[in-house]
């Protein structure tokens, strides 16, 4: 699972055994070896649906590590980008990364549930952070993307689909949560990572209750699952446009 260059089990158990940003921190300098960043091949597929509805003016990567979906953002954004995290290693490993011409890149260390931007992006990125807040913590995170975008500005991020139970990943990922369940149990502080824990019924609803519209496009070069369902979507919440229609879950009032 990991290269050479990634961190060895005795560093990550003390990461594990470590509060989520304190974790992050200690793994941000081998962090893009292991297989917690996200695939090149997802952070491409991802770039070239967001030019079908580009492009957009200024761009926010939440949760944004390493620094690897702001290169999405470069592609499709023309004035700005700007990546936050709570974590201040992988920030600094983040402003170390090259950056080609192109929009004004900067780095915002906050904490994704209270963000310091009020109508400041026309699109929010997000890869693979989703894990590390729990269910009931959703509704929050999606009213500060919500008021961190501008009128008909967009929030896009990948959603794979779970594995099938007669699949091994299947039984990998739900004893990965267990483990981390018992260890929440027994030691503090915390270590939120939860693999199974963001459901896209849940969210689409969420997303809605926050006022958004939401649609999911498939990202076709990752295939179908056996029952014909994409293998990878990309959701695309909408926030809605000054005399536009109404995202889904909002109730209009009444005609005067």
């Amino acid at each position: 699972m990991f290269s050479p260059e990634g961190p060895t089990l005795r560093e990550l158990a003390v990461q594990a055994l470590s509060s989520v940003e304190h974790g992050y921190d200690l793994l941000a300098p081998k962090f893009d070896h292991t297989p917690f960043r996200t695939p090149d091949s997802v952070l491409d597929a991802v770039a070239a649906a967001l030019k079908d509805t580009g492009p957009y003016e200024d761009g926010l990567d939440l949760c944004c590590g390493t620094g690897a979906g702001v290169d999405v953002l470069a592609t499709v954004c023309r004035s700005s980008v700007t990546g936050v995290d709570f974590s201040a290693g992988m920030l600094d490993e983040a402003r170390r990364r090259p950056t080609a011409a192109g929009p004004r890149v900067s780095w915002v260390r906050a904490d994704a549930r209270a963000l310091p931007f009020t109508a400041r992006f026309d699109l929010v990125v997000s890869f693979g952070a989703f894990g590390h807040f729990l269910p009931r913590e959703l509704p929050g995170l999606f009213a500060q993307v919500h008021t961190a975008l501008r009128p008909g500005g967009r929030f896009a991020f990948p959603v794979v689909a779970p594995p099938a139970p007669s699949s091994p990943l299947y039984w990998a990922l739900l004893g990965f949560d267990a483990a981390m369940r018992v260890r929440n149990a027994l030691w503090r502080p915390p270590f939120v990572m939860y693999y199974r824990a963001f459901r896209l019924g849940e969210v689409r609803r969420e997303l809605a209750r926050a006022g958004f519209h939401v649609e999911l496009r498939a990202l076709p070069g990752f295939g179908a699952r056996s029952d014909g369902s994409p293998r990878v979507r990309l959701v695309e919440a909408r926030r809605a446009a000054p005399g536009g229609d109404e995202p889904d879950g909002v109730t209009r009032p009444p005609a005067a």
